[in-house]
């Protein structure tokens, strides 16, 4: 049954959000998911393109598919917290307050095209530039409940903006006690700025805080480096912006079914302008070679069942007594992985500002956007069967097989 935060999240450009998943299909996807021990979410991150996260969350919710773990960079780490700090049948409700939170302007008042665009009746020619605006607006004001403006001679790490807000909000809509009950497992990357190494804050391992979701999108030099024991941390997004690798790269490994939520697309046109340029940059850059990364993982995984193969040729005698046979042993596995791939497609009022576009109405589009993707994703309740023991590890992609 749907909840009321599904029912009231937001809607493309004034129209309705998709109905709730049929219980049919719903009943068809679940009987597959569990035959695996854990469910992953991956979330990249994006800034405001965020909102397409929780769009494909919300549809999960409705079809009651719940994460064992989540995993996230920057403002995917956010809505982990989100996730991992609300009960199930709750979490979209969260979502959508911190993003209409942030989406709402702090000082100026809105402006006639605000009013007019959350109606949806922003003509298509004109959207590019009302979102532009909308992102000039957030350079220049902040973002209500997220980062305002520094003003010389505040003190602080040097940044352009103040993150303070983030982390009143944070502890408004985050319920930090139950994201570190193990209820839900989190993991959240940041760069330490000193030795520029990765850092995975992981619930399994540390209590987390506020402090440890500010650190995983303190991107520079806009906002500030976040202390914690001593070192200070950048946005994670510097060094991988895809943390597929800390879900399936871990140990104990299980069968397991990640759904990847991807914010940049790799793939793009031939850019015509210096604006086209700067998008097409940001794209190739931030998609953080998640293909590469899936297809070596795979290989991996691949190569591990090869292993296992080979030892069980081996008598058993000779393995339980041969130093380079216990070796490939920790090596070896029969473990399968199945990873479901949404990545968001730019609508036409994107440009090279999306990602700071915090518009009501923007937010809204690709919300919806994130929603569609994953309703079209469970109309294939196959996509989601254990991968056989001879595939391994399996790969699906809406865009490119539907």
């Amino acid at each position: 049954m749907a909840t009321a935060a599904a029912r009231s999240a937001p809607a493309q450009r004034g129209r309705k959000p998709a109905g709730n998943v049929p219980s049919c299909r719903s009943d068809a996807v679940l009987e597959q998911v569990r035959q695996y021990d854990r469910i992953a979410l991956v979330l990249q991150g994006g800034g405001a393109l965020g909102a397409y996260q929780c769009g494909v969350v919300q549809a999960l919710e409705d079809c009651g598919v719940h994460p064992h773990w989540v995993a996230g960079i920057s403002i995917g780490s956010i809505n982990a917290a989100l996730i991992a700090g609300n009960a199930p049948g709750e979490r979209t409700a969260a979502l959508r307050t911190f993003w209409e939170t942030v989406t709402q302007q702090p000082l100026l008042p809105a402006l006639p095209w605000d009013h007019v665009a959350m109606l949806g009746w922003i003509p298509e020619p004109l959207q590019p530039q009302i979102a532009a605006i909308q992102g000039l607006r957030a350079m220049f004001e902040g973002q209500r409940g997220f980062f305002l403006p520094r003003w010389p001679g505040t003190g602080g790490q040097p940044s352009y903006y103040d993150t303070a807000p983030l982390r009143e909000t944070l502890k408004r809509l985050v319920d930090f006690d139950r994201l570190n009950s193990g209820e839900t497992r989190i993991s959240v990357g940041a760069v330490n700025v000193r030795t520029g190494n990765q850092v995975v804050f992981d619930s399994a391992d540390m209590r987390l805080g506020p402090e440890h979701i500010m650190a995983s999108g303190a991107l520079p030099p806009g906002f500030p480096a976040v202390e914690i024991d001593g070192e200070f941390y950048w946005d994670g997004g510097l060094v991988s912006n895809t943390p597929l690798s800390q879900v399936l790269g871990g140990h104990p490994s299980h069968h397991t079914l990640v759904f990847q939520v991807d914010l940049w697309s790799a793939s793009g046109e031939l850019p015509r302008t210096l604006l086209d340029v700067s998008e097409r940059q940001k794209d190739i850059q931030y998609s953080s070679r998640t293909r590469t990364i899936t297809t070596t993982l795979q290989r991996a995984q691949q190569q591990r069942h090869v292993l296992r193969d080979l030892l069980a040729r081996i008598p058993a005698k000779v393995r339980q007594t041969d130093a380079l046979c216990q070796q490939v042993e920790k090596m070896a596995q029969d473990k399968r992985y199945n990873v479901i791939h949404l990545i968001y497609r730019d609508k036409p009022f994107d440009g090279q500002g999306k990602d700071y576009d915090f518009g009501r109405a923007e937010m809204r589009a690709h919300w919806q956007s994130g929603l569609d993707d994953m309703h079209r994703t469970l109309d294939h309740p196959d996509w989601f069967a254990l991968p056989s023991a001879k595939e391994g590890f399996i790969t699906h992609d809406v865009h490119t097989q539907a």
